[in-house]
């Protein structure tokens, strides 16, 4: 018997015992353009998901690791106590159980998807040993997989903040001086200058790890043509362009997940009244292997006829989903990235796997669409609870089992006003005031957002509603960083804009630069620097408070911790923005504008020497034109670059451009792409 080496004996393992036909990589083609985005060309889907996963393993393979981890039991193995979390919260939800019992209802196109992308990490692993963060990850199964993409999806729609609740035995959190968030818009051909209908898309994401974007082009000989941006681990673009339409998602706060308190039997601790009768709780025990401490440690996991179970001070406590009752969300978005129409984008929306997100749209075809798409339930409207609150956990009535149609979900097809926007605001201010859909049209327990941010009132500031919008414009909305007219921060600062600096000496200069402050949000600005401090101050002393207008004395207050903040750390109150907040990338740093909930924001922790690091903001931004014949024209920017590792040249060499709001232009025509590649090869 002739001698193999162990990499090919565990290539030849993986292939004939995990998957149905072995990818070839010579097949495949990778093609870097000058800023290093890769563009996979291959016969077949699964030949470019094989191609994907290798050159986004080259490019960030820690950050892919890291999205399997929990799939793995792995997490606090790899991330010691603050992985421990996800690898109890993992087995709570069931991810790996749900896989197991949805298995059957992915479509066999998407398993041969998988399987490629599957095999293509598997491989780069083989090769590169040295890169894998711990041993017990490969070879990784296709079900172990998607088991990861469900946790991703219950994590990403609250669950992590319903279990810190009621760990801390807490039933309302007060919101953040203000969300994060992302924009979207959609413009009708009949309302640009240009004759084009105009797509933005702008997710606002971490800056780096694996909810970072990363930009890819995809193309297969079987209908898939597609460009954009995908989170650490995805097979294919979760929101882009292909040839014929395009979409952007921004995270969106309607009411998907509930509470529970059940009601426990006093003599058996483990039983829950449910209609009457007590129910045993479903009883499991985890072993987490924390890095650092020598034992595994056991923890219990509860499961009831609501769900995911905890134990807290005050009783048990359930917590109930969509997002970890379906395991088809990748399959789903496969469809739209190989939709070719609005009517089969929509045939893929009404699969009802994609459990969040609102889904801006726009095509070649004079189409513009927006819904505010989740898996929501349907909530007995009997019932007159505030569905926000712990509801009681001890009858049928609350427990809900079936979710609304896709086209019970608040949505707009090609609006009178010729536009559509989102900045995670409200689904009932999306286009011009004439067209807009009414809150009461729709049930109160689904909790769709009701609210404008700074970002919205500001969008509609600048478009221009009664004219044309030019491609030029679209972009200056864009990276526009501007504070509305009236601000929309919910804890409102007008008694800061008020104070007397002639009865406060020593606050006096730094009081009145604010006061002259033109709530602009550029590098340059001085204003800005003491807004930022102002931010980040009152965020965490307002913690937990209800939204209100802030004092006299503690606009005194904040005065007095600016102007101490700046002196101890800088010895001067004279400062920009630039000087306190950095992008950071490697050992360079660049002086950086922005600040949360402007159209082009940033938001920031602490480095050293008082200043501060931006951790997210912009993102992959991708403004998209599409003609009526021929290929849309894409402009893209990512703020730092195709690289996570220092030391390539692609790690940081979109950073200037976007200092100065340029693009790049990403294409999807091959020939183009082969024309002008760096460098083509294959994964091998």
């Amino acid at each position: 018997m002739p001698r193999i080496s162990f990499l090919s004996f565990w290539l030849l393992l993986f292939h004939t015992g995990f998957s149905q036909t072995a990818i070839n990589p010579a097949a495949i083609d990778i093609v870097r353009d000058s800023f290093g985005v890769p563009h996979i060309f291959a016969k077949t889907d699964a030949e470019v998901a094989y191609g994907l996963a290798w050159a986004e393993a080259e490019d960030d393979f820690k950050s892919m690791q890291e999205v399997i981890l929990p799939a793995k039991n792995l997490m606090a193995s790899v991330l010691g106590k603050k992985g421990a979390a996800g690898d109890y919260a993992f087995a709570l939800f069931r991810c790996r159980e749900i896989t197991e019992e949805k298995w059957n209802t992915l479509t066999p196109a998407f398993l041969k998807l998988i399987d490629g992308y599957v095999q293509g990490i598997n491989d780069y692993a083989a090769k590169n040993p040295n890169e894998i963060i711990h041993k017990k990850i490969f070879p990784l199964t296709a079900k172990e997989y998607i088991s990861s993409s469900v946790f991703a999806l219950t994590i990403f729609n609250g669950a992590d903040q319903a279990l810190i609740r009621i760990f801390n035995n807490s039933e309302w959190e007060a919101p953040e001086l203000n969300k994060k968030g992302s924009n979207s818009s959609a413009i009708s051909s009949s309302k640009t200058t240009t004759g084009e209908a105009f797509l933005l898309i702008n997710a606002h994401q971490p800056n780096t790890g694996p909810q970072a974007f990363y930009e890819a082009h995809l193309c297969s000989e079987e209908g898939l043509n597609v460009t954009g941006g995908l989170l650490a681990g995805g097979p294919c673009i979760l929101h882009g362009a292909n040839e014929n339409l395009g979409w952007a998602h921004t995270v969106n706060y309607c009411d998907r997940i509930d509470e529970f308190q059940l009601e426990m039997n006093p003599d058996n601790p483990l039983q829950y009244k449910f209609d009457g009768q007590w129910l045993d709780l479903e009883v499991n025990t985890i072993k987490l292997k924390i890095k650092g401490i020598p034992i595994n440690v056991k923890r219990k996991i509860y499961w009831s006829k609501y769900g995911a179970t905890m134990k807290n001070k005050q009783g048990f406590f359930s917590m109930r989903l969509g997002a970890n009752m379906k395991i088809g969300v990748l399959d789903q978005w496969y469809q739209m990235n190989k939709a070719k129409n609005f009517t089969e984008f929509y045939t893929a929306l009404n699969r009802q796997e994609l459990s969040m997100f609102n889904i801006m749209y726009a095509d070649r075809f004079d189409t513009i669409f927006y819904v505010n798409n989740a898996l929501m339930p349907v909530r007995d409207p009997s019932l007159t609870y505030n569905w926000k609150k712990t509801l009681p956990g001890n009858t049928s009535k609350t427990l809900w089992t079936n979710f609304r149609t896709e086209k019970e979900l608040p949505q707009y097809i090609n609006p009178k006003s010729g536009f559509l926007f989102n900045t995670n605001h409200s689904s009932f201010l999306a286009t011009a005031a004439a067209d807009n859909l009414k809150a009461s049209s729709f049930p109160k327990a689904d909790g769709w957002e009701e609210y404008h941010l700074n970002r919205s009132v500001r969008y509609l500031e600048l478009f221009p509603q009664q004219e044309k919008l030019s491609y030029e414009k679209f972009k200056q909305i864009k990276f526009d960083k501007q504070l509305p007219a009236v601000m929309q921060y919910p804890y409102k600062l007008d008694s800061m804009f008020l104070l007397n600096e002639t009865a406060y000496p020593a606050l006096a200069s730094v009081i009145t630069t604010f006061k002259n402050w033109d709530k602009r949000g550029d590098a340059e600005s001085k204003g800005a620097a003491i807004f930022l401090l102002t931010y980040e101050y009152l965020k965490k002393e307002l913690q937990g408070q209800d939204p209100r207008p802030i004092t006299q004395q503690e606009a005194i207050e904040t005065f007095t911790h600016v102007t101490n903040y700046m002196q101890s750390h800088f010895g001067t109150t004279d400062l920009k923005l630039g000087d306190i907040q950095k992008l950071v990338r490697g050992v360079k740093e660049w002086p950086l504008g922005g600040f949360p909930d402007l159209l082009s924001p940033q938001w920031t922790e602490p480095m050293a020497n008082g200043r501060l690091k931006s951790i997210g903001g912009d993102g992959l931004i991708m403004f998209v034109r599409f003609q009526k014949n021929g290929l849309p024209k894409i402009e893209t920017i990512n703020m730092f670059g195709a690289s996570a590792k220092p030391g390539n040249k692609h790690f940081d060499d979109q950073v200037d451009l976007y200092l100065q709001q340029k693009t790049k232009v990403m294409t999807l025509d091959k020939a183009t792409v082969y024309k002008t590649g760096e460098k083509i090869y294959h994964p091998e």
